[in-house]
């Protein structure tokens, strides 16, 4: 099943999209009032059958689709340096911090984004002229938690997988480098792009086959299968949730491929104008413009 939020003069409604058919089923009058992807995540087991109901049916091209947890509970977890060719040419670009190590990590490299950077599909993202020089793309799978917990083993942590989306962890490189951490290179505004969907997980029987491709103005920038990265899901749910109680609706970003601009030399950094979408089996495409 394929969850959007989507905007409407009264206001964000749930639907339940069908691209293949290029609908949206408004399910908002089937739920409790005041019910948004994020509770309907929470109460999963309760509130899903109540999906089924008739309800009115729209042109997905017609709505204007917002993220599909327009306002995160909290910030998004994320891994940096999750793929080995991206860990090699981060280390070469001069950005990481202390050295210019290529060495992958024997640990997960955790951070997090703030929740006022999330934005959905087809948002202008903003260059913040002034703030940042060096503005970068970061294509990405997602991961929903639904079940929460802590101390989830290895073993146990697709149980605790709600479904997946897309998210652009757009970076100010710059901010990145000078501030020698990552949340204020990683959480302006706008910089979080998410969407088009929230995937429910049986819909993706082996998460690891996906294939991720990044395209600025129609050129391909990023290409990399899920099962390549350094950490696989069941680790970084393993890791965050030894200390920290993962809650339903969580979202963890689990690191970009090779290709972002800081590969290229020179860079390609992006400007006013370009178009970045990041793309996923099964899960859609997430197109932005930079403002």
């Amino acid at each position: 099943m394929k969850l959007v939020t989507f905007s409407t003069d009264t206001g964000p409604r749930v639907g339940v999209a069908d691209p293949a058919a290029g609908v949206v089923r408004d399910v908002s009058d089937l739920l409790p009032p005041g019910t948004g992807v994020l509770q309907l995540v929470e109460r999963w087991a309760d509130l899903a059958p109540l999906l089924a109901g008739r309800a009115d049916t729209l042109p997905l091209d017609e709505v204007r689709l917002l993220a599909p947890i327009p306002v995160p509970r909290r910030n998004i977890f994320c891994v940096g340096k999750n793929y080995r060719e991206h860990a090699a040419e981060f280390g070469r670009s001069g950005y990481d911090t202390p050295s210019r190590s290529e060495d992958l990590p024997d640990k997960p490299i955790m951070f997090t984004k703030a929740t006022t950077a999330v934005i959905g599909p087809d948002a202008e993202i903003d260059p913040h002229p002034g703030v940042t020089a060096e503005l970068d793309y970061e294509g990405e799978l997602a991961v929903i938690i639904g079940r929460g917990g802590r101390g989830i083993s290895r073993e146990d942590a697709y149980a605790h997988v709600w479904g997946y989306t897309i998210v652009n962890d757009v970076t100010a490189r710059d901010l990145q480098r000078d501030h020698k951490q990552w949340l204020l290179g990683k959480s302006l505004d706008t910089h979080c792009p998410m969407g088009p969907y929230a995937v429910t997980a049986d819909e993706i029987p082996d998460v690891t086959a996906l294939e991720l491709e990044t395209a600025v103005n129609g050129e391909r920038r990023q290409h990399a299968l899920v099962k390549d990265l350094i950490f696989d899901i069941p680790e970084l749910i393993a890791t965050v949730s030894a200390g920290i109680t993962l809650l339903p609706g969580d979202v963890l970003a689990t690191g970009t491929p090779a290709g972002v601009g800081i590969g290229f030399d020179p860079p390609k950094f992006l400007h006013s104008g370009d178009v970045v979408e990041v793309s996923l089996t099964g899960l859609g495409v997430l197109r932005n413009s930079v403002r």
